[in-house]
């Protein structure tokens, strides 16, 4: 395709504007390292929301979308709406204690939590394996979707991409630092919204679709359609997708596993930004945005585009014939996203494709930006320069910002699509999901069940991969990752020694999660004559329980109302629409109670 000069103007003049924002904030950004990754502590709850939203719209999802729709339909996605359980419990029960810890990224809550040099070596070799290993193949997967994408719409070589949209995502993540990925984050959300929904609009009215109605009843798309997988055991074929698509994310994936944006008690670049927040208040109302928006506004413009594409290339031989040019490892089911958008009228190909730069760089600049302040803050400055300068900090986080983005352009070029970099990302996590929300609640809980569960889960991963029957389903795969890797923990958990008495109560005193979890330590400081419970103490969990069941209800009910609106089922929509707006005028009703303080907590550095 040829770019006009109406395309452009919108493609030139977004990059322009990220980059104006980039160089106006990079001044403060480069004051401290608390500038450089937190922006003072003092950001409100929607700008957090809008970014953390832009974050998980990467260049990498709506090709996911697209591959998990054209495989399993509709109601495949359960792979990832089944993560709103777990970001719903971060919103009510953990927001306002990550807040209320004060500290500077999630990994200092190592050494908040435990003590000693087991808990100095989970933070520094976390720092490198999240911030280094981890978070450079999400950025790889996304990049990988910004190669398809460029080569299917300009022809352009997997180096040529990777080496202009690396340059540009560094340059500006390095100048700004968080207050700039936030401030274009608003932007970006903007933009990548309106080019998704215009994308959809023109799949809608391609020759071969014709309408919504045409869509949906079409001989190749109709079983694609619904929301929810048959609900049919009678043969193993259809057993194992129920079980696959449904039964295993709602019972097991969510709380097991942990995924980058949904991390089970929250954490990652999540964490970053309820960490810059104002108050509690402010982290708390940014991951709720976040969650609704994430889930009930952005999913169906994609799907549309996706159902679209099984009527124009209804199976890969069809992407083969339209594009002879790209090799064989890239025509896989996401491929039809970006074959989709060669349709594009010129003018709103430009703003698409903005949308798309937009899409990458948001998700590509938070990753940069949160995995060098784990190298900066976690490795660098607790290990090798401890009495390094506020500038030092910032210069080595630049350049580690260079050496991450460099890593996950070569790493690009080895994946083949989409699902299978999230399938990689949810077996690695599998069976750390459930340590992770009992650590705050759980006084047993030591150093030691967290070194075994990652060196178990990484373990498991690796023999699911390389040594599992290529013939056993990824859910038992999955299944087994998590049996395997919770019990091990637990039973390291019930043999090693608990942790020192005095760390656990300065946790406890800063943190006041409440709870049963926690009576021992308590009683046994109230024996002592050092008393650090206090009234109210934990008071909100089961209010903060109630209001995740029924957010959860109100975002799904908003999701499958605005597909039935979509699919002209009015009375179904109807009667959603009205079980969403209950839900809403429940949460806001219940608001108050979930103890969140205005006021920033009196914390103190971490000492190691």
């Amino acid at each position: 395709m040829q770019l006009e000069l109406i395309d452009w103007v919108f493609i030139v003049g977004f990059f322009a504007i990220s980059l104006a924002i980039g160089a106006i904030v990079s001044r403060q950004a480069g004051k401290s390292s608390a500038d450089f990754f937190l922006s003072g502590r003092n950001m409100p709850w929607w700008l957090l929301g809008f970014s953390m939203v832009a974050t998980t719209f990467s260049a990498d999802t709506p090709l996911l979308v697209t591959d998990i729709t054209r495989e399993n339909g509709v109601a495949g996605n359960w792979v990832w709406w089944a993560f709103l359980l777990t970001g719903m419990l971060t919103v009510f029960v953990y927001a306002k204690l990550w807040r209320r810890s004060g500290i500077t990224t999630d990994l200092e809550f190592y050494e908040l939590r435990y003590s000693g040099k087991p808990a100095a070596f989970l933070r520094g070799f976390r720092a490198l394996y999240l911030g280094v290993f981890f978070n450079v193949l999400v950025m790889a997967n996304v990049t990988l979707a910004g190669i398809k994408i460029s080569a299917t719409m300009f022809g352009f070589s997997p180096v040529v991409t990777v080496l202009v949209a690396s340059t540009v995502a560094v340059i500006f993540s390095a100048m700004g630092g968080l207050k700039g990925v936030l401030l274009t984050d608003f932007l970006l959300f903007i933009v990548a919204m309106i080019g998704s929904i215009g994308a959809a609009i023109v799949a809608l009215n391609h020759p071969d679709v014709g309408s919504m109605s045409a869509l949906i009843t079409h001989e190749g798309v109709a079983s694609k359609t619904p929301m929810l997988p048959a609900f049919d055991f009678a043969t193993p074929e259809s057993r194992n997708i129920l079980i696959t698509l449904l039964i295993m994310p709602l019972a097991v994936q969510w709380w097991s596993v942990w995924y980058p944006g949904a991390e089970p008690g929250g954490g990652g670049y999540v964490a970053q930004r309820m960490l810059a927040a104002k108050n509690e208040s402010h982290a708390t109302g940014a991951t709720l945005f976040f969650n609704a928006a994430h889930y009930a506004l952005r999913p169906w413009p994609w799907m549309i585009v996706a159902l679209a594409s099984m009527v124009v290339y209804p199976d890969l031989d069809s992407l083969r014939e339209a594009f002879p040019h790209l090799p064989e490892s890239q025509i896989k089911n996401d491929l039809a996203y970006p074959a989709m958008l060669t349709f594009l009228p010129h003018g709103l190909l430009g703003l698409v494709v903005a949308s798309l730069a937009a899409a990458f760089m948001s998700t590509v600049s938070t990753h940069l930006n949160w995995g060098s302040s784990y190298v900066v803050n976690d490795f660098w400055k607790r290990f090798i320069q401890p009495e390094a300068s506020e500038k030092e900090l910032v210069r080595v986080g630049r350049i580690s910002t260079v050496v991450i983005m460099v890593l996950a352009g070569a790493l690009a070029m080895y994946l083949r699509n989409a699902k299978q970099g999230f399938d990689i990302l949810l077996q690695i996590g599998a069976g750390t999901g459930l340590l992770f929300i009992l650590r705050w609640f759980w006084w047993r809980i030591n150093p030691y069940s967290e070194i075994v569960a990652m060196i178990v889960s990484f373990l498991v991963a690796v023999w699911a991969a390389f040594m599992a029957p290529e013939e056993m389903e990824s859910w038992v795969k999955l299944v087994a990752g998590v049996g395997i890797t919770t019990v091990a923990w637990i039973i390291a958990t019930l043999v090693t020694p608990s942790d020192d008495e005095s760390k656990l109560r300065s946790f406890y005193r800063l943190v006041r999660p409440g709870g049963p979890g926690w009576q021992r330590v308590v009683d046994r400081a109230v024996a002592e004559g050092e008393p650090i419970a206090q009234e109210g103490d934990g008071a909100s969990i089961g209010v903060g329980v109630i209001c995740m069941m029924v957010g959860c209800a109100a975002i799904y009910t908003t999701l499958f109302a605005t597909g039935y609106w979509l699919y002209g089922e009015t009375t179904k929509a109807s009667i959603l629409t009205v079980a969403a707006v209950i839900g809403a005028v429940i949460l806001v009703a219940l608001w108050g109670k979930l103890d969140l303080q205005a006021h920033d907590p009196d914390t103190s550095p971490v000492e190691p």
